[in-house]
């Protein structure tokens, strides 16, 4: 069969490779902002599929579908790049979290942007975090680890022979509780001179009653925050480039419970 030539039986077989990788687009962090034109991710997904086709295609089920078994197929093959896309997408949502909260301690309560890439109002640490993020996110290449562990999931995946009953949705929600220890691990140091600067201010609030330890906290909490920011961006970045590093072995982890 000539993988070019325009036929019913090539159209299927590529609307089930578009589903995968389309919806790994969907959900791969930068690529899927709001920032980014549709027509442009709808034309990315489809280019990397137009280049994906000839080798995964051997991989693809070549018997004629009825037009429901076509959609249930493809809707499987959609909820795997779903689900490939929130490993790290979980990553991104738990230093958006870690930033909320050292914001909130900070004062900055009321200090929010927009986040263009979420359509959301967060904290201004939050967002500034989360531009690291992208920035180590980009310079570790982990968007092509995602690229390539899409294509070799086909060796490993064939379309029609995916297991969502077995261990891979537990491990999901395994994943997403573990976003909460990550952001917590994130900005604990920051919050821990916070919780030390609060301890100064009480004891000199006891000391000097005419003290206006209210008036006086926002500025020392701002700027021991931003002391503590600074201190710990290395830490942080080491933070982010050691849970990238195991998102490869994540991902066979998922491979293996489908």
């Amino acid at each position: 069969m000539d993988l070019l030539a325009p036929s019913l039986d090539n159209f299927q077989l590529f609307l089930i490779c578009l589903a995968r990788i389309g919806s790994l687009m969907a959900t791969l962090p930068i690529f899927s902002a709001s920032t980014v034109p549709g027509q442009l991710r709808l034309g990315l997904a489809v280019l990397l599929s137009l280049a994906a086709f000839p080798v995964v295609t051997p991989y693809l089920p070549t018997v004629d579908f009825s037009p429901f078994a076509l959609g249930l197929l493809i809707a499987g093959e959609a909820m795997l790049g779903l689900m490939v896309g929130f490993t790290v997408r979980l990553i991104f949502t738990a230093i958006e979290f870690g930033g909320t909260i050292i914001g909130y301690q900070m004062g900055f309560a009321a200090a929010n942007v927009f986040d263009p890439q979420t359509q959301n109002q967060v904290s201004v640490l939050a967002q500034f975090q989360n531009v690291v993020a992208i920035l180590v996110f980009l310079s570790l290449d982990i968007h092509h680890l995602f690229f390539r562990a899409i294509i070799h999931s086909y060796a490993l995946l064939q379309p029609g022979n995916l297991d969502f009953t077995g261990e891979a949705v537990p491990m999901m929600m395994r994943l997403a509780g573990d976003m909460f220890s990550l952001g917590v691990r994130f900005s604990a140091p920051i919050l821990a001179l916070l919780l030390i600067s609060g301890l100064v201010l009480g004891i000199l609030a006891r000391v000097f009653p005419q003290l206006n330890v209210f008036m006086l906290s926002y500025p020392i909490n701002i700027g021991v925050g931003f002391l503590g920011v600074g201190l710990t961006l290395n830490l942080a970045v080491a933070l982010l480039g050691k849970e990238f590093a195991a998102l490869e072995q994540r991902l066979l982890e998922l491979f293996a419970a489908l």
